[in-house]
């Protein structure tokens, strides 16, 4: 990150809080074609910090391994190199789909892919992988006419999602316009494209919806998915697709107030235990995480684990942790001093909030370490340190 991106992203958050300022793109989505002449920091001030989307170009992955040899000679799904290299994978199927495939995780000795560095930043990965229980990296594979219903993703993370081969169509909804989708219920439609939605009858306020971006995605190209926008999407060819869901200092905040709506639809759908059970309040954590995944005390520990990585970086010098082999720190080594301060101070923006909100401290937290206040501390001073 350099000095001018970072004056731009402190300013835009000390002027905007946890939110864009609410300017759409359009009915355009920028396209990506030159990988020599876009940089890092051209990604991160157009695209991440207005969490605006935009499709990078085939040229971006043509180095890929899966480019080369998951793809036959007319474009299609090499499944006899699938079969022979991971025909005794054990996958997750849906409707014929294979969905959520964590190939990255179960075959890190094949060349495949490499992420490229406009997604680096990439905390959800980067906690995941520390504690070795998960990942956000995913392989689908789809026939032809398959499709993904509406949704946004995991705790309102980006995403950015790679056509190996094959076509599809996207149907975005910037974050917010899907609250004119819900029905009477104010429940979400399993398919935009149903003629039900007309219905002001079942959806009242559909009219008021504005038309959703649709995007083509090409073989090659990648798709970023701003953080918090529902998007339905449709394999128009026989499709190979490689995908991420990611969080970091621009969008934790989003997923910070994420969780806080989880923890509050909770309450509400058991709040008629809330007087006779002694321990409503946990139990409210252990059916949110049930249902998201993460609970307020694992969102401190992943808080902390990606602010401990930075400080490691800051204290130990650039150049050290550049040739380290975890493969964390040496990302963050890469992206450079300034952006590690950048993520520190949005790290103690939101662990600030988590600190002070109510349902947080009602819990049990002596099992945490260190404290809060303490990490706060640690962070604020390696900050001004860092700055000095």
């Amino acid at each position: 990150m350099d000095r001018a991106t970072f004056a731009c992203s402190t300013a835009f958050f000390r002027d905007f809080g946890n939110s864009s300022p609410g300017a759409l793109p359009g009915d355009h989505v920028d396209f990506i074609d030159k990988a020599d002449s876009f940089t890092y920091s051209d990604f991160f001030r157009d695209y991440l910090i207005p969490n605006h989307p935009c499709i990078f170009s085939a040229k971006f992955t043509e180095d890929w391994g899966s480019r080369k040899n998951w793809v036959t000679w007319d474009g299609k799904p090499n499944f006899e190199h699938l079969l022979q290299n991971f025909g005794e994978a054990v996958v997750p199927v849906a409707n014929c789909d294979v969905k959520d495939w964590h190939l990255s995780r179960a075959f890190p000795e094949h060349d495949v892919y490499t992420t490229p560095v406009y997604f680096s930043s990439d905390w959800l990965n980067e906690y995941w992988d520390a504690v070795a229980v998960d990942d956000f990296r995913f392989v689908y594979m789809g026939p032809k006419g398959s499709w993904t219903p509406f949704h946004a993703d995991v705790f309102r993370s980006y995403s950015w999602s790679a056509n190996v081969c094959g076509r599809k169509k996207w149907l975005l909804y910037p974050a917010g316009q899907e609250e004119f989708l819900k029905d009477r219920h104010g429940n979400l439609p399993f398919d935009v494209t149903a003629p039900d939605l007309r219905d002001k009858r079942i959806y009242p306020r559909y009219s008021q919806s504005q038309p959703p971006l649709e995007i083509l995605q090409e073989a090659g190209e990648i798709v970023f998915i701003p953080s918090g926008w529902h998007h339905q999407v449709h394999n128009l060819e026989d499709t190979i697709s490689i995908n991420h869901n990611w969080v970091n200092g621009c969008n934790v905040a989003v997923m910070w107030c994420f969780l806080q709506d989880e923890l509050a639809a909770v309450q509400r759908e058991i709040s008629q235990w809330k007087d006779p059970m002694d321990d409503w309040h946990l139990q409210c954590q252990l059916i949110m995480k049930s249902c998201t995944g993460i609970d307020y005390k694992e969102f401190y520990n992943f808080l902390k684990v990606i602010a401990e990585n930075r400080i490691s970086v800051l204290e130990k010098g650039l150049d050290e942790e550049s040739s380290s082999q975890n493969n964390s720190k040496a990302a963050i080594s890469t992206l450079g001093m300034l952006h590690a301060v950048f993520d520190l101070k949005r790290t103690v923006k939101v662990l600030s909030s988590l600190s002070a909100n109510e349902d947080f401290r009602r819990l049990d937290l002596t099992s945490l370490s260190p404290s809060p206040e303490a990490l706060l501390q640690h962070l604020e001073s390696a900050i001004d340190t860092a700055l000095l």
